[in-house]
């Protein structure tokens, strides 16, 4: 599996299937078909049997998947037997709600540390977490040793905010801003971009009716 390479549309079906593990885990249920999950997850069997694949026997023909099994090695698999600390660029509106989330509901993430240039907020604590000056950002990523943010900047300021975090090594970017920053090969953006996805709700509501896409 090392060797492996994970196409992109099977790495952003795992977590959606480690979700409904998670489920069929709390409510008791031993193991589980292609074809159940399948029906629950809105993907095809066949892909679902692909993208598992990638990964060696996870299931046995006739049988089916071992839930406890499966939901293990897909929590290995995902990061989600150590606590992952994460930090919040930006306290806006948009910022204020991600705070807000449970992270925690069915995932091991954490916002452990947020950053804004309001000094209404900036040295407070909100919904838990601490909100520090962006004038110290660098220094408490560097501390803290996180490695992953979630950037929820203006977007004049959002490449300018990137550089710095690329330069106290931070490795993943989770991108709330509808600027396509410019990074080094060295770390992983993210790209999620609220209106964008709303203008291509809209777009296929008019094309195609209601019909479901999932990604292929």
């Amino acid at each position: 599996m090392a060797n492996t390479k994970i196409p992109h549309a099977t790495a952003k079906r795992l977590p959606i299937y480690y979700r409904y593990l998670h489920f069929l885990s709390d409510a008791g249920k031993q193991r589980v078909s292609s074809t159940e999950l399948a029906d629950a997850v809105k993907v095809d069997s066949a892909t679902i049997r692909r993208d598992f694949s990638y990964f060696g026997a996870l299931g046995k023909r006739g049988y089916g998947y071992d839930v406890e099994n499966l939901l293990a090695f897909f929590r290995k698999t995902l990061k989600q037997d150590k606590l992952t600390n994460v930090a919040l660029i930006g306290v806006g509106n948009l910022g204020h709600a991600l705070l807000n989330y449970n992270f925690h509901q069915s995932n091991n993430v954490r916002i452990s540390a947020a950053f804004d240039i309001n000094e209404d907020i900036t040295g407070t604590i909100q919904s838990g977490v601490p909100v520090y000056h962006m004038n110290d950002m660098k220094e408490q990523l560097t501390v803290q040793q996180i490695e992953i943010v979630i950037l929820t900047v203006p977007a004049p300021v959002a490449q300018e905010v990137t550089n710095e975090l690329v330069e106290v090594g931070v490795k993943g970017i989770l991108n709330f801003t509808p600027l396509r920053i410019t990074v080094p090969n060295t770390v992983r953006v993210q790209n999620v971009d609220l209106t964008n996805e709303l203008q291509t709700l809209i777009y296929f509501l008019d094309k195609f009716g209601s019909h479901n896409e999932n990604d292929a």
